[in-house]
């Protein structure tokens, strides 16, 4: 058996891969990466496919010790990665080899990092994805998060493919972010002034902020109705509960739910917003469907045609 013992899990570090589609009928969420891009970087880095299975690490605090030769990669938050106690640069396969020791420190700036080994980590699928979504105890190892004391499989690497993302391609993750919201859902329950309240103003990012919502603080809307009956709830959806403060629903969200949403996020600004920490601020942009199709359009282009630098084995 070749692969890396968990020393410490750090704070909070799941197994991911792109996430579990097809399940809603069942009850079972989406789950995978909450930065989308970043897992797909780690991935390319190595020559992957883009679905292979690797560690999604929030805030830090992680260390593994090797017991495979293989190459490494960590993209993402900026989490200062040392192998052997020595600082290596992120977005940068590195090679791993026997009884090397690797830490992730804690993030100075964003709070999702990724890390991905040649192949990806060997985890046994569950309803057709190895995604861990600790709420509903399926995926990863054991249907949580990393334990000290857990061992990752993997194969060694017999190819040697290794790249590196130039510095002027990598994402800058700042505090104070715009985020654009496509409105729908019940937002003819929203007043006129509510919805320009809700789009002019700047909300705080709470500490209730985890994979399955951000809960945001600020100034408070209200829609005309209570409750609705429960209905499914899309990636990116914006409700809108009692107390007026908005909750951002992202990856291990419920499937279905009650309250008024006065529209979603598009799944390129909720990467952004999962890398937010508490206290971070936010405000929100109104864009149409079809300015959204093309940001996603541009987006995937821009990542097709951004080449890696090959650095060999």
């Amino acid at each position: 058996m070749s692969g890396f013992k968990v020393l410490q899990p750090g704070l909070l570090t799941l197994i991911q891969d792109a996430g579990r589609f097809g399940h809603h009928r069942i009850g079972l969420t989406t789950g995978g990466p909450l930065d989308a891009q970043a897992f797909k970087w780690a991935n390319r880095l190595l020559g992957n496919a883009l679905n292979s299975t690797l560690l999604e690490v929030s805030i830090g605090g992680l260390v593994l010790e090797s017991e495979v030769d293989t190459h490494l990669v960590v993209t993402g938050a900026e989490m200062p990665l040392k192998i052997n106690g020595v600082e290596q640069d992120r977005w940068h396969a590195h090679h791993i080899h026997q009884g090397d020791r690797i830490e992730l420190g804690f993030s100075t700036q964003g709070a999702r990092a990724y890390l991905a080994v040649t192949n990806g980590f060997n985890v046994e699928h569950s309803f057709s994805s190895s995604s861990t979504v600790s709420r509903e105890g399926i995926g990863g190892l054991n249907g949580g998060k990393l334990q000290q004391g857990d061992y990752l499989r993997c194969e060694p690497d017999t190819q040697g493919q290794a790249f590196r993302l130039a510095e002027h391609h990598r994402p800058s993750y700042t505090d104070n972010i715009s985020l654009r919201v496509i409105t729908g859902y019940q937002e003819q329950a929203f007043s006129d002034l509510d919805k320009r309240m809700f789009f002019s103003s700047e909300y705080e990012v709470t500490n209730r902020a985890d994979r399955m919502g951000y809960r945001l603080s600020g100034p408070e809307i209200k829609a005309s109705m209570d409750g609705i009956l429960s209905e499914g709830i899309c990636h990116g959806a914006i409700q809108i509960p009692a107390d007026g403060q908005p909750i951002v629903l992202l990856n291990d969200r419920q499937t279905i739910g009650g309250y008024p949403k006065i529209g979603s996020m598009i799944s390129l600004d909720t990467a952004r917003l999962a890398q937010q920490l508490p206290g971070s601020t936010v405000s929100f942009e109104e864009i149409s469907i079809d300015e959204a199709h093309n940001l996603h359009c541009l987006a995937h282009v821009k990542f097709e045609r951004t080449t890696p630098e090959n650095i060999g084995k």
